[in-house]
């Protein structure tokens, strides 16, 4: 179970190994609900890694541990407080030990969106599953990629070199904001948020086709 790996690291932190300590525990009981809580400063943090543990983050968001899913909320949040991207690729980290795991896509998923005023002072702020509220803007960018099979895809930064993919109907209602600006000195249709303007495609592809249509496209013609 899960839990096994937070009691060993408890356990270890408890006996003073590394010199630091956390509490999982004060984390996981934090007053003020978990979106409110005080995230570690996980990359200040660097302990020996110790190997990969079969764990790994579906790309719905479901986080799996030994090919079980996690059922615990809370206990999922409690893990993505300690989840960093280094180079080499994901890791859980405490002070005294970090370990692998497997992310298919990014380790977040977008699910509720906010947005307070208009035009140029529009505000865009998204939810994630694991209950992180963060504004988009210059610090948090949006990033629209090319899927496959789905379209195009949406991607929030939410910290450090983690980000969170927005759903599909958060998706339907940012094409439904977006509007027609000038991006590296190429007309394009976007959206905006906190003075910054991301671009989703070229202003010609979105006016030659509605908006289902553009959301399904498989191939974006003259991606910015």
């Amino acid at each position: 179970m899960a839990e096994e790996f937070i009691a060993r690291r408890e356990k270890r932190t408890a006996s003073g190994a590394g010199g630091a300590t956390l509490s999982i525990e004060t984390l996981a009981t934090a007053k003020g609900g978990p979106a409110q809580r005080a995230l570690p400063p996980v990359e200040q943090w660097n302990p020996p890694f110790c190997g990969d543990i079969d764990m790994r983050i579906a790309r719905d968001g479901t986080w799996f541990y030994c090919g079980t899913p996690i059922g615990r909320p809370a206990l999922v949040r409690l893990f993505s407080t300690i989840l960093r991207k280094d180079p080499d690729g994901y890791v859980l980290v405490t002070p005294v030990e970090k370990v692998g795991i497997t992310v298919e896509d990014v380790p977040f998923l977008a699910v509720e969106m906010t947005v307070a005023h208009q035009g140029a002072d529009q505000v865009l702020r998204f939810l994630t599953n694991v209950e992180d509220w963060v504004e988009a803007g210059a610090s948090h960018p949006i990033r629209f990629e090319k899927a496959a099979f789905d379209g195009i895809k949406p991607y929030i930064h939410v910290r450090g070199d983690l980000w969170a993919l927005v759903t599909r109907a958060l998706l339907l209602d940012l094409v439904e904001l977006g509007e027609i600006g000038e991006h590296d000195g190429a007309r394009c249709f976007g959206v905006g948020s906190a003075g910054s303007f991301f671009p989703i495609a070229n202003a010609d592809v979105i006016e030659s086709v509605d908006t289902n249509q553009f959301i399904n496209m498989r191939a974006v013609k003259r991606p910015i």
